[in-house]
């Protein structure tokens, strides 16, 4: 295949994975020398299946599509956990996905034995305590943990994020001699993915690489990333998107366009769901009354005590943009 025609192959898929950015998180990840029978890895996390997949639809009617395949696939859900660690901040009760930006990603799927559900809740509770203790001893170790009974053939899905494989080897040989470890019927195969942009990862692939022009016309100079078209978010309506791992509610009010954090900071509900007061200005929590300033953030009223991001937003023809929290 001609230089050209490489670099267009890569340049449409390219393309059409970030024309789902706005609508799922999406990160991207290079396999290629960590193991033999996986070559990149994409992690979604979006609000419904349907979207999942559209994008694998997507990927796969490209022309470079027509050269891949899927070896592993896992699905899984986020929800919070049965168990309780009290001096866990409530920023990690892992109810959302908010990938860090660590250098590596280290994944595995496993499945617990039957006894282990037999046990007690007290007495996995006391196990499961001693597992979260031994895993503080590596602050810079981050976990992601999310469930698949009934979705899939795992029960859970486990990602570590971290900059130090070293340090990581040494967590799972510490966690190894845990109690709640006697009862993991399996935990393979092991993923050790590589943080990559998009673009490196497809040219990691090899032939010719994309220009640093395709590069650069991801986002703008100043960081604006284009998240819906005019025509689908009418006065009146909002929608949910994301900017890099960031949720976020876009809302037209009357034909201007106001971009918040997604969820709210009382109880987790989604924004997007929510509604705007007449006047303009209140968006209303869906869940229990909360109120925010849409164009400073700050609580308005209800049980709401701490203030959500507001993100620059821009229109450019008929795209509407958005940029970065707003200081």
């Amino acid at each position: 295949m001609s230089t050209e025609k490489q670099i267009d192959h890569k340049v449409e898929l390219g393309d059409t994975i970030r024309g789902f950015q706005a609508r799922s998180l999406l990160r991207s990840y290079s396999l290629m020398g960590t193991r033999g029978d996986v070559d990149f890895m994409l992690w979604q996390a979006t609000e419904d299946l349907e979207t999942l997949q559209a994008l694998e639809t997507a990927i796969f009617s490209t022309r470079l599509g027509a050269y891949l395949t899927t070896p592993y696939s896992y699905l899984a859900m986020t929800r919070r956990s049965i168990y309780e660690f009290p001096d866990v901040p409530e920023d990690e009760d892992q109810v959302t996905v908010r990938p860090q930006d660590s250098k590596y990603l280290f994944l595995y799927p496993f499945v617990k034995t039957r006894p282990w559900y037999k046990l007690s809740h007290d007495e996995r509770q006391e196990m499961m305590s001693e597992h979260v203790t031994m895993g503080r001893k590596y602050p810079d170790i981050r976990i992601n943990t999310a469930y698949s009974f009934g979705l899939d053939d795992q029960e859970f899905m486990v990602g570590f994020e971290g900059d130090d494989p070293g340090e990581f080897l040494d967590l799972v040989m510490e966690l190894r001699e845990s109690d709640a470890s006697a009862y993991t019927l399996k935990d393979t195969p092991i993923f050790t993915c590589i943080q990559m942009s998009l673009w490196d990862v497809l040219d990691s692939l090899g032939g010719a690489s994309v220009s640093e022009q395709v590069r650069a016309a991801e986002r703008d100079a100043d960081g604006f990333v284009t998240a819906a078209r005019i025509g689908e978010v009418p006065p009146g309506s909002s929608k949910r998107i994301y900017n890099g791992a960031d949720a976020i509610a876009l809302f037209n009010v009357d034909g201007t366009f106001h971009a918040v954090s997604d969820r709210c900071t009382h109880g987790r509900a989604s924004l997007s769901e929510g509604a705007v007061e007449a006047d303009g200005c209140t968006l209303n929590c869906p869940w229990h009354g909360g109120k925010f300033n849409i164009e400073s953030g700050a609580p308005a009223g209800g049980p709401v005590r701490e203030a959500i991001l507001v993100y620059a937003v821009k229109v450019v023809g008929d795209a509407v943009m958005v940029g970065p929290a707003e200081k």
